[in-house]
């Protein structure tokens, strides 16, 4: 009875781990026609296609022949493949074919050369497996600049897997008594040990979508969409750590605002495709003219801004560097040529100074800028009232508020 009753149980236990594969295959591919995310199409083919193995395997085993059972187990390891390539996938690398087939085409060639009962035989497929865990974590592993929070229990549940499977194996002879084995014990404990970790893999692996998924919606919304630069979201949001983490240290942030020149008559000419062309070559410009340390954005229509961890005499060098390069992008409209000139103002702050208000003082700064005749820069060295307000109050504000020191770099170029 005890022998009956346990291959019943085992039946019985094969049976539930292919309704569950079943269930959470069928549950991945309908969250990859919805989401549009390739990985899920594959780990979801992946569980459906193992399932259909097992179940396969469970209820034709005592009359298929030892060839089509090879087969099966070759397409169990291939679903175990699956699995790997989702997870290359998930991280934007290509498929691998000959990657996820493989484990599973030698094991069926070995099996075919030693027979299906050889302990060899049994020590290649267990270690296929693990191989495949192994490179899971390693796919996850090797994504830690991503830094996702489910990214540990991602490559922890595979490794484990890996682990479960083959340490019965590896210490069988150590661990079990003379003349025993451990049968149809292990293959019980395993196949709810497989259950289990089927679940887990379908709950981490919709963790890290959501995550992915709310990052990318929270970068959206942080990223200006025509030039790529951070808007005025991020680049709030980024400089006030900026400005948290250089005050802990003692070191001075500067900011520099810049406003490009005759913008408004470029898309009254030109047309506003034009105009934006205009804009991208200007970020591209403060990318390239800035160090990747500083942080840059779009924060209005032509007006963009960078935070700069720095004092104002290296913001100055920094900024006429931006100008110089702007001003020599020569840049054509239908054979037409089309001045870029930019004006700056620059503004600067120790000990956690506000954000808000170093824009505020680079804005008057900027303003002087204009009014004193473009294509040149102006440095604020004090806190400033800001001078971007309607036009009726900037000569009251200009009247009431005493000028502080400010240092003027003005060059040649379009006015």
């Amino acid at each position: 009875m005890n022998n009956h009753a346990l291959m019943l149980d085992i039946a019985t236990l094969y049976l539930v781990a292919t309704l569950v594969a079943a269930m959470l295959g069928g549950l991945l591919l309908y969250f990859w026609r919805q989401e549009k995310i390739a990985a899920l199409g594959w780990w979801g083919a992946a569980y459906l296609t193992g399932g259909a193995a097992i179940a396969t395997w469970t209820v034709g085993a005592p009359y298929l022949p030892p060839a089509a059972l090879i087969a099966l187990n070759v397409i169990g390891l291939i679903a175990c493949g699956m699995v790997w390539n989702a997870a290359r996938v998930f991280h934007g690398k290509p498929t691998s074919g000959i990657g996820f087939c493989a484990g599973g085409v030698l094991w069926g060639l070995i099996s075919l050369q030693l027979g299906e009962s050889s302990p060899l035989h049994i020590l290649f497929g267990a270690g296929a497996v693990v191989v495949y865990a192994v490179l899971t974590a390693h796919e996850l592993w090797s994504e830690r600049r991503k830094t996702y929070k489910h990214r540990w229990p991602a490559i922890a549940v595979p490794v484990l897997h890996g682990l479960v499977l083959m340490l019965p194996i590896i210490v069988g002879d150590v661990v079990r008594p003379a003349g025993r084995t451990l049968g149809n014990a292990w293959i019980a404990a395993f196949t709810i040990e497989l259950v289990l970790y089927a679940v887990g893999t379908v709950f981490i692996i919709f963790l890290m979508v959501s995550e992915r998924t709310v990052k990318a919606h929270k970068t959206a919304a942080s990223i200006d969409p025509l030039t790529e630069l951070f808007n005025r979201r991020g680049f709030s949001e980024l400089g006030a750590r900026m400005i948290e983490r250089e005050a802990d240290v003692g070191r001075p942030v500067s900011v520099l605002l810049f406003d490009i020149d005759h913008f408004k008559s470029v898309n009254d000419r030109f047309g506003h495709p034009a105009g934006d062309e205009i804009l991208k070559l200007f970020a591209n410009v403060l990318l390239h003219a800035l160090r990747v340390t500083d942080i840059v954005g779009r924060i209005g229509g032509e007006e963009f801004a960078a935070l700069l961890p720095c004092s104002t005499e290296e913001a100055v060098v920094a900024a006429e560097r931006v100008r110089m390069t702007f001003a020599d992008a020569g840049v054509h409209v239908d054979d037409v040529a089309v001045p870029t000139t930019v004006s700056i103002g620059v503004a600067s702050g120790e000990n956690g100074i506000d954000l808000n208000a170093m824009l505020g003082s680079a804005d008057t700064a900027l303003y002087r800028a204009k009014r004193g005749g473009r294509n040149r820069i102006e440095v604020s060295e004090g806190t400033e009232q800001p001078l971007s307000l309607d036009q009726s109050r900037r000569a009251a504000v200009l009247q009431a508020t005493p000028r502080t020191p400010t240092v003027v770099h003005q060059f040649d170029g379009a006015t």
